[in-house]
């Protein structure tokens, strides 16, 4: 018998995760498990939970977006304690990288049937992501997207358009195999696995479990241009495009003048007082179930 503990973040997404009790009843094998349910109070909340309680369960379900995800990872980095998915966020990057059924229903059933499989987390500062996190454009758009009124992609798409129009690039520098570069650029994402969420695709070569993160440097375009490169975001080609650069590297260090310094990390908004981010791959350190 396994004991599985649901941590459900209760203001994710639209609320679809207010079924997943109803559902688990109908769904789990009770033969083969146990389980029980806890909601998040508070910001962190999830990774406190996932810490106490790595040793008490063999599997923790993160209920939630990318956000919950990440706080659940974060408390179970070097454990024995297997993280399942159930995605009911806005974006949902993480899950879609990984396959993971978005209909509730169907991400249940894969705690009965899936496999699991060890991945890449990464540490930045004293702080750790799972899916993807950045600098410049991306992250003030999480910003401002954590304190709007409404989630959804609809909501994330006017935010994108409004802000593009005054958004400025900035200059960059990056520290990396013993070599230092300096960039302008409208923003520099470091992606684990290959989205921001939604499909939308910053690094489609990038895999979860190579050892290697993919730094995505994407330049300031003609605002003209906005739909094609929009369109290569969805279809995955972005690589092809002239204003976008992509390296992968075990480590990297992030250097930019203004402090206090916004970033995120799994579309988390972050502070930093410092101007520098150091970004390190800790190699397949948490285990997940997939199909």
């Amino acid at each position: 018998m396994k004991r599985i503990l649901f941590i459900i973040n209760p203001i994710s997404g639209v609320g679809r995760q207010k079924l997943i009790e109803k559902y688990a009843e109908s769904i789990l094998d009770k033969s083969r498990c146990s389980f029980d349910f806890v909601y998040t109070q508070y910001s962190r909340h999830a990774e406190t939970i996932a810490k106490d309680s790595c040793n008490i369960y063999e599997i923790i379900v993160a209920v939630g977006g990318d956000g919950t995800i990440n706080e659940i990872a974060s408390g179970l980095i070097g454990s024995q304690c297997t993280m399942a998915i159930i995605p009911t966020g806005s974006g949902n990057g993480l899950a879609r990288c990984l396959g993971i059924p978005l209909k509730l229903k169907k991400a249940l059933a894969l705690i009965n049937t899936g496999i699991v499989r060890k991945i890449d987390t990464i540490s930045c500062n004293d702080k750790c992501f799972v899916n993807v996190g950045g600098i410049g454009f991306d992250a003030e758009i999480g910003h401002l997207f954590d304190t709007a009124e409404k989630r959804g992609l609809l909501t994330y798409i006017k935010i994108t358009l409004a802000e593009i129009l005054y958004f400025k690039q900035k200059q960059y520098e990056l520290s990396f195999d013993g070599k230092t570069r300096s960039i302008e650029a409208l923003l520099v994402s470091v992606a684990n696995s290959t989205q921001w969420g939604n499909d939308i695709k910053i690094a489609p070569k990038a895999r979860v479990d190579d050892g290697l993160v993919d730094i995505c440097v994407l330049k300031k375009f003609p605002l003209y241009l906005s739909p094609i490169i929009a369109f290569r975001l969805i279809r995955g080609t972005i690589t092809g495009s002239k204003y976008f650069e992509t390296f992968s590297v075990s480590s990297i260090e992030i250097t930019q003048d203004d402090v206090p310094l916004k970033y995120h990390l799994d579309g988390e908004p972050m502070i930093n007082e410092s101007k520098t981010l150091k970004i390190k791959v800790l190699p397949l350190s948490i285990s997940v179930i997939v199909p």
